[in-house]
């Protein structure tokens, strides 16, 4: 079989070796419908055609270098001092309409920030998710689940998506933040109207609002949650810091947790190696949530920095304050780094590593873990309904993220409140 071939903008050199001058030079394009459909072909031809890292457009005229070799990532995200996560100076030359400078520029915020800006945003935001009594959001989550199994388990069919997973995660993500319901239907309008692109200018303001009214909220009815432990820790955060930090959760939270679940389903239900494994106890689902975040983690390619200025690489200079973007997804799959038998191994790069590593790692396993335990127990019979029996792959840069995972069962009856199947008739 023939090796397949990206498109014709991805055959060049990253960037000129021995010159740290920028190339003018096709790029990949992630942003591209064709990568979304199979990212690990073009993952697998960049190694080929330029190494470890690669030129590629995060969005029409967006340039960036992906870094695919997982010794260079642990290098980059290693080394803060030469690669920063601060946007600042990047973004200056970026027009305001550029689909993913939302998502890119620079917040008051840890992931955004260098120095002793990073060391006292960090420390509150991971202090604040420490405090979450792990144990409570096990009942969390099963409150919130059993009503939406309930909601479609007697029909014989759903869409997981919308659901299941996207309900449950944005409502425990909801009662981590401490959201009242008012305040999180305002939040889910402005969230809505950002990823359909039909008003997100005005999105964006409802998010804006929502998330301050919260803030002011927990200022004075504090609580033992996420905001209000920003907003009580010593760093003394304004209310501008906490929202941003509160958007974040929200934003990064509901997005890797939904597509983390949501791809651990597709595994189980159409791999046989885990189908019956995981419902006859073979297998775990933690073992499967593991496959999923070393073969296909949820954000692909989104550990970020900018060189403050131009560095060489293995033999490749990067551009002053360009992206360098770590694909976690092509990192985990390199063949340098990857030998024998992968179950257990943890030793991916999906929650990053270094002083940028995920602060929320408990959590998003809890989350996952009970997610989709709950659903199979309840419908251990379920199987996948793709059309074509294909996944389809929502188009951009950053996430693996599926359209819908349409499933059928046999009708069941509704769980009880607790959880448990109902008893059987005498």
């Amino acid at each position: 079989m023939s090796t397949p071939q990206p498109p014709a903008q991805a055959r060049s050199c990253p960037v000129p070796h021995g010159s740290p001058i920028d190339s003018d030079g096709p790029r990949v394009p992630l942003y591209a419908p064709e990568f979304a459909a199979d990212p690990h072909r073009f993952y697998q031809e960049m190694r080929r055609q330029y190494g470890p890292l690669a030129p590629v457009e995060l969005a029409p005229g967006v340039p960036a270098t992906l870094v695919i070799g997982y010794s260079t990532a642990l290098r980059i995200l290693n080394d803060p001092e030469h690669f920063p996560a601060d946007p600042r100076t990047w973004q200056k030359d970026i027009p305001a309409d550029c689909p993913i400078l939302p998502l890119l520029e620079w917040r008051p915020m840890a992931s955004r920030c260098a120095g002793a800006e990073f060391v006292r945003y960090r420390k509150a935001i991971t202090a604040s998710i420490d405090a979450v009594d792990l144990y409570a959001l096990h009942e969390i989550v099963e409150g919130i689940a059993v009503p939406l199994i309930n909601s479609f388990c007697q029909d014989g069919s759903a869409d997981l998506i919308h659901q299941y997973v996207f309900p449950l995660v944005f409502e425990v993500v909801n009662s981590l933040l401490g959201c009242t319901p008012e305040i999180g239907q305002q939040v889910a309008a402005g969230t809505a109207a950002l990823l359909e692109g039909v008003d997100a200018e005005k999105g964006n303001q409802m998010l804006g609002e929502a998330l301050m009214k919260l803030v002011m909220l927990k200022r004075t009815e504090p609580q033992r949650d996420i905001t209000s432990m920003l907003i009580q820790h010593p760093a003394e955060l304004d209310d501008v810091e906490v929202s941003h930090h509160v958007s974040q959760v929200y934003g990064t939270g509901i997005e890797f947790q939904l597509n983390l679940i949501v791809n651990t389903l597709l595994l189980i239900l159409t791999d046989r190696r885990f189908g019956s494994s995981v419902l006859g106890g073979n297998l775990s689902s933690r073992d499967a949530l593991d496959e999923v975040l070393f073969n296909d983690p949820p954000l692909a390619n989104l550990l970020i920095t900018y060189p403050r200025q131009p560095i060489l690489v293995d033999r490749v200079w990067l551009p002053a304050h360009q992206p360098v973007v770590i694909s976690m997804a092509a990192c985990n799959n390199d063949p340098a780094a990857r030998s024998g038998d992968m179950a257990g191994n943890r030793s991916h790069l999906a929650w990053g590593i270094g002083q940028h590593a995920c602060p929320a790692q408990s959590l998003a396993y809890l989350v996952a873990q009970d997610a989709i335990d709950q659903l199979l127990d309840a419908l251990p019979e379920m199987q996948a309904a793709l059309p074509d029996g294909t996944p389809t792959w929502r188009p951009g840069p950053f996430h693996r993220a599926l359209t819908a995972l349409p499933v059928t069962f046999p009708p069941t009856a509704p769980l009880n409140p607790n959880g448990a199947l109902p008893e059987p008739h005498p």
